[in-house]
C-alpha cells in the first residue's frame, strides 16, 4: 500500500480528494471541523517537503450550481485550521481551475469549488475526471468517507496517475485500523452492535463472525431478537420480517462459537420522550404500553465484563436513543467501558454516525484508538466489500 512516505513532492502539485462536506449554520459558519481538521497532516507534509495542494471536495446535495452549497463560505476556517491562506478557484473545471493551478506555487494551498455542481462527478465521467487531473502531479485520496462511492474524484481520476498515486495520512489511516480488526487482531475480539435495525446490520454481522469471539447486540435490534426467542417486547421497535433471519445469526453465531450478548433487562417507558415514566424490567416481559429505550442496570454488568476482557474492540451503533439524557446512560457507560479497556491496551475502533456522534458527545473521542471518519464507507468495509476509491489506488 502507497503512503505519502513513498514520494518526494518537492516542486510538485498533489490533487488531493479531501472530504470537506462539513456542517454551516445559516449564516455560513462551519459547525463542525472535524473533516477539515482531519485532513491537516496530509496537507502539511505535502507543504514541508516543498510541494503544493489542490484540494477538491464536494458540500451538500446541490442541484447544479447553487450558491448556499459552494466551498467558498469554508475558505476562512479552513485557512485558519490549516495556517495558510487558501486560495480559491470559482469552479472545479475550465479556466478558473487551469488558471489557478498553473500559478501555484509550492507551499501555496487551492480550493476548488464544488464538485457537484457538475452532474459528471457522481456520474464518474472519465472526461470530467481527466480535466481534474491535468491539474496535478500527484493524486491523493484522503477521504475515507467518500471512498465506497465510484465517483470522478474519488476513484475515476486514479487512472490519470498509474504509477503517481497514493493513500493520504487518513485514509491509510483508516485502512490499518479496520485491518487491525478484520484481519489482525488481537484476541479475544468483541464486536458491539447497536442502532435500531437487524436489517442495516445483516452484512456486517455475516462478515465478522468469523472474525469475533463476543458480539453484543444493542440498541432497538435488540427486541428483533428477543420476541424471536418468544420473549414480550411491548410497544418496543422490531423488525417482524426478520425474527427468522434473527434465529439464523443465533444458530450461526453457536456453530462459529461466538458469544452473543443481549440485553437481560432495560429501560422501559411508558412513551418515546425524555420526561416519560421509566421503570427497569427483564427485557423478555415488558408490559404492554412500554417500551424498551435504554439497556438495564444487569445487562450493563454483563457487557462490562466482556469489554474489559477483550483485546480488540469494535462500536458500531448506540445501545439506547442516546439523544435523550433519560436514555442515555447505557451508551455513556458502554463509552466508559471501552474507554477503561483502551487505556488498558486494547484496540478500539468507533465508527458509524450514531456512534461517532456519541463519542463526541460525551467526550470519548480521544480515549478511543480509532473513530473513523466514515460512515457508510467503513459500513461496507465490514461487510467485506473493496471499496472503489481504495481499489483504484491499490490498482
Amino acid at each position: 500500500m502507497k503512503t505519502l512516505n513513498d514520494f518526494d513532492f518537492k516542486n510538485k502539485k498533489a490533487i488531493i480528494r479531501v472530504d470537506f462536506n462539513v456542517p454551516l449554520d445559516e449564516n455560513f459558519n462551519v459547525t463542525d471541523t472535524t473533516r477539515i481538521e482531519a485532513a491537516k497532516p496530509t496537507i502539511d507534509t505535502i507543504l514541508a517537503q516543498g510541494g503544493s495542494v489542490i484540494l477538491m471536495s464536494h458540500l451538500g446535495r446541490p442541484k447544479g450550481a447553487e450558491e448556499k452549497y459552494s466551498l467558498k463560505h469554508i475558505l476562512k476556517t479552513a485557512s485558519e485550521i490549516l495556517g495558510v491562506k487558501v486560495k480559491f478557484a470559482e469552479n472545479c473545471v475550465g479556466e478558473p481551475a487551469q488558471t489557478a493551478a498553473k500559478d501555484l506555487k509550492p507551499g501555496e494551498v487551492l480550493l476548488l469549488e464544488n464538485l457537484r455542481f457538475h452532474s459528471e462527478e457522481e456520474a464518474g465521467d472519465v472526461a470530467f475526471a481527466k480535466e481534474l487531473a491535468s491539474l496535478g502531479d500527484i493524486y491523493v485520496n484522503d477521504a475515507f468517507g467518500t471512498a465506497h462511492r465510484a465517483h470522478a474524484s474519488t476513484t475515476i481520476i486514479a487512472q490519470f496517475f498509474p504509477n503517481d498515486k497514493t493513500f493520504g495520512t487518513l485514509l491509510a489511516k483508516e485502512i490499518d485500523s479496520l485491518n487491525k480488526v478484520l484481519k489482525n487482531s488481537e484476541k479475544p475480539v468483541t464486536a458491539v452492535l447497536g442502532g435500531s435495525k437487524v436489517s442495516s446490520k445483516i452484512t456486517v454481522i455475516e462478515n465478522i463472525l468469523d472474525k469475533v469471539d463476543h458480539m453484543i447486540i444493542g440498541g432497538g435490534m435488540t427486541f428483533t431478537f428477543i420476541k424471536a426467542q418468544g420473549g414480550k417486547i411491548g410497544e418496543s421497535i422490531c423488525e417482524d420480517d426478520k425474527l427468522d433471519l434473527a434465529l439464523e445469526i443465533l444458530r450461526l453465531a453457536k456453530e462459529k462459537g461466538v458469544q452473543v450478548h443481549i440485553p437481560v433487562d432495560v429501560i422501559a417507558a411508558d412513551d418515546f420522550s425524555n420526561s416519560a415514566n421509566t421503570k427497569v424490567v427483564d427485557v423478555t416481559e415488558i408490559p404492554d404500553g412500554w417500551q424498551g429505550l435504554d439497556a438495564g442496570p444487569k445487562s450493563l454488568e454483563n457487557f462490562k465484563k466482556v469489554i474489559l476482557g477483550s483485546k480488540t474492540i469494535l462500536w458500531n451503533g448506540p445501545l439506547g436513543v442516546f439523544e435523550m439524557e433519560t436514555f442515555s446512560k447505557g451508551t455513556i457507560a458502554l463509552g466508559d467501558y471501552i474507554a477503561e479497556a483502551t487505556e488498558n491496551g486494547a484496540f478500539s475502533l468507533v465508527g458509524g454516525g450514531d456512534s461517532v456522534a456519541a463519542v463526541k458527545q460525551f467526550g470519548f473521542e480521544d480515549k478511543m484508538s480509532y473513530v473513523s471518519t466514515g460512515g457508510g464507507a467503513m459500513l461496507e468495509m465490514l461487510e467485506g466489500r473493496i471499496l472503489p476509491g481504495i481499489a483504484a489506488i491499490l490498482d
